[in-house]
């Protein structure tokens, strides 16, 4: 099969196309043919060795986490799934930008996403609900969204507003239109934010989720008035300190599947910001890495 890797850690120079052996499940695991899949920040930082101490891979490695695909091989023991169905879903830290990728965590892909969004979908929409799920029930709740423009912010704030949240999102100004349209109230980050939620939220904020670890993680705590009515999934310096939820993605079929119920009734939608074809990979990790602010990055297979 034909796959991007990379044979040393580094910067998107390191990244080539080239043919390599086809994988094959283990048990508990299916294989897809891919037609999409994602670029996440774990991505590129993986890639470069940043997190070379928490999560070193074998090289030559294979770069992506999630994709869409149809099912042609089923590992031993896997149930509820059959050859030729098109699911989405996570495969371990790498494997999963190439023409054939291994999942240990999927569902069936609804059919109002394309497949660009669906190849969105999965380490987004496990991150968002991993973190939703630490701040409890939220029907009938204000929820503050720190970031609520990117990947996982947006999944966020739709599967939020699905859940019966009022839900006020921080991004930059160019990005408020957006908000709008996924459901949220917009407002800037920064300076002022007290004084623009009191204005937003005259009752007060009853919940918050950072997404893109700002330094604000204090501040949200404060506006709240909890540490146990903040969770994030980005401050991993600071989250144990002040007390805060700290939330991992986990390959979660369940998760997988709510966020396909959810999308199925179309009450979310992946945003995506860009596409490329798999040969413009590099391109793709160092627009990624340059901070996209609005949805999702993909590649095409």
């Amino acid at each position: 099969m034909r796959a991007v890797r990379y044979h040393e850690y580094g910067g998107v120079e390191t990244l080539v196309v080239e043919r390599v052996p086809d994988p094959h499940p283990g048990p508990g695991e299916i294989r897809i043919r891919v037609a999409a899949a994602g670029v996440n920040p774990v991505d590129w930082k993986v890639r470069s060795g940043a997190v070379r101490e928490v999560l070193p891979v074998d090289l030559p490695a294979i770069p992506g986490r999630d994709a869409v695909g149809v099912v042609d091989e089923i590992g031993a023991g896997v149930q509820g799934v059959s050859i030729g169905d098109r699911v989405f879903g996570l495969g371990g830290v790498t494997g999963a930008t190439a023409e054939l990728a291994v999942l240990s965590a999927w569902a069936h892909a609804p059919t109002t996403w394309t497949d660009e969004e669906a190849a969105g979908a999965g380490l987004a929409s496990v991150t968002a609900m991993g973190g939703l799920k630490a701040l409890g029930a939220l029907r009938g709740r204000t929820l503050l969204i720190e970031g609520a423009a990117g990947g996982v912010g947006s999944a966020a704030v739709e599967i939020a507003v699905a859940r019966g949240a009022t839900v006020i999102g921080t991004a930059s100004e160019r990005n408020h239109e957006f908000l709008t349209s996924l459901g949220a109230v917009p407002t800037t980050y920064g300076t002022g934010l007290a004084e623009r939620l009191a204005t937003l939220a005259p009752d007060g904020v009853d919940i918050a989720l950072d997404t893109v670890a700002s330094g604000s993680l204090a501040d949200l705590v404060a506006l709240v008035g909890d540490p146990a009515r903040v969770a994030t999934i980005a401050d991993h310096a600071n989250a144990p300190r002040l007390g805060v939820h700290l939330a991992n993605a986990e390959n979660d079929s369940t998760l997988l599947a709510e966020a396909g119920e959810l999308g199925q009734r179309g009450r979310y939608t992946p945003r995506i910001e860009r596409t490329y074809p798999i040969e413009e990979i590099a391109e793709a990790h160092a627009y990624a890495e340059r901070g996209h602010t609005r949805g999702k990055i993909v590649l095409c297979v």
